[in-house]
């Protein structure tokens, strides 16, 4: 299964980005997406998944939760946008990722790139994939690719966009 991985759009989707998305199998958006434009335009790429972030209105909470939790390739996933770090987890997710934790937690929000492990919990992956949007500090726009197979993100790619402004 081919994921591509995007957060904090902002309402800005540029076609470099539907690009590196075209042979993903599915897409993961982890909030602040800022239009229901650019959940309608990342599905008419491939199957979307979402959470929606601090900055989305009521159209974009109605076609995405806060929170997901769901199974790709025997890989458990956890995704939310304002969840914290390994180690600084936000009270919203703590006692969930504490009591049952997935192999993947991801979130958005920060606009900072990480990929990191909770060696506490079983190794826990987690990854925030940047800002692909141009609203915020972030000096890079970033996104990222993998592969999930028998349970297992493979060939993890780090994706640069370009300069935010």
């Amino acid at each position: 299964m081919k994921i591509g991985l995007l957060s904090d759009t902002h309402a800005y989707l540029d076609d470099q980005i539907l690009r590196l998305l075209s042979d993903r199998d599915e897409i993961w958006h982890a909030g602040d997406f800022g239009t229901a434009e650019v959940s309608e335009r990342l599905s008419a790429v491939a199957p979307l998944r979402g959470v929606y972030g601090n900055i989305d209105g009521q159209d974009i909470r109605q076609l995405h939760p806060k929170v997901q939790r769901f199974e790709v390739s025997g890989l458990d996933v956890l995704m939310t946008h304002i969840g914290g770090y390994p180690g600084r987890y936000h009270p919203d997710v703590r006692d969930l990722i504490k009591m049952h934790p997935p192999r993947l937690y991801i979130t958005g929000h920060s606009h900072i790139l990480k990929v990191m492990t909770d060696k506490k919990l079983n190794n826990l992956l987690h990854i925030n994939p940047g800002a692909a949007g141009r609203h915020g500090f972030h000096k890079m726009r970033t996104m990222v690719r993998f592969n999930v197979e028998e349970g297992r993100v493979l060939d993890l790619q780090v994706i640069e966009l370009g300069k935010r402004a």
